[in-house]
């Protein structure tokens, strides 16, 4: 699939979505507690999409199931919501939203502390979100894609972590995943040179222990096969001349 480059006003208004899908993460992490269900999140959040009048990007894709992906702990992406699974005290929980805004796609993933979580929980946390930015300072004009690659790998594994290989990040535009993937490992200076209009979905998923990984057998949640944790950070990102543009933040 070729690389598709986005003109200017297509990032504008794929900014206009990013700041909308912003404001749905604000309202999520308000009301996410310990006590309530995945399911009780994801009903609250198709609630934020109808009030933002935006449509859900994963509800049908591939067959997915449910309006956003909740995994909690070892789960590291794909976790269907359920009225069965209970957020509690202590877990660290992965929520990931996308939308259609105006026929373009935003994607964008965060994952928090509930309550009294463990140093190790913690750190994972903040060293997959600051290795999310180190990726997206590589995301200028003129850089190969894997130099994004790189800087998430060097920095997640200089910390004691290990990054999923199985998952990557995408770009993204009209279609919720286009070319490329946007691996979260592998050596600089390989791959496409980033130009002007590119837009892609930058996403480490980390991991506490060993980067493998087993499906459910809901054919879809991922999860660490040691048991480890996991953390997922992830924002939409426009290469520009004036450097890389995060549209899902406010």
């Amino acid at each position: 699939m070729a690389i598709e480059l986005k003109t200017k006003d297509e990032i504008a208004i794929m900014r206009e979505g990013g700041r909308i899908l912003s404001k749905i993460f604000n309202e999520i992490e308000r009301i996410l507690k310990s006590g309530m269900t995945t399911y009780d999140l994801a009903r609250r959040a198709e609630e934020f999409m109808n009030n933002y009048n935006v449509k859900p990007a994963f509800k049908g894709y591939r067959g997915y199931p449910e309006i956003i992906c909740v995994s909690i702990n070892e789960e590291i992406v794909h976790g269907i919501p359920s009225t069965k699974k209970l957020i509690e005290d202590g877990d660290i929980v992965s929520v990931d939203i996308g939308i259609e805004y105006k026929g373009f796609f935003l994607d964008s993933a965060k994952t928090y502390a509930i309550g009294d979580v463990s140093p190790l929980a913690l750190k994972l946390i903040r060293v997959t979100e600051e290795a999310l930015w180190r990726g997206i300072e590589k995301a200028k004009v003129g850089a190969r894609l894997s130099d994004i690659s790189w800087a998430i790998q060097e920095y997640v594994e200089k910390n004691g972590f290990n990054v999923i290989r199985d998952f990557v990040g995408h770009g993204i535009g009209r279609r919720l995943h286009e070319s490329p993937n946007v691996l979260n490992y592998g050596p600089p200076g390989m791959g496409p040179v980033l130009q002007e209009g590119l837009v892609i979905a930058i996403e480490p998923m980390v991991v506490t222990g060993s980067y493998e990984v087993k499906i459910l057998n809901n054919g879809w949640t991922a999860v660490t096969v040691d048991g480890g944790l996991s953390a997922h950070f992830e924002h939409t990102v426009a290469i520009t001349e004036n450097g890389p543009q995060v549209l899902t933040i406010d």
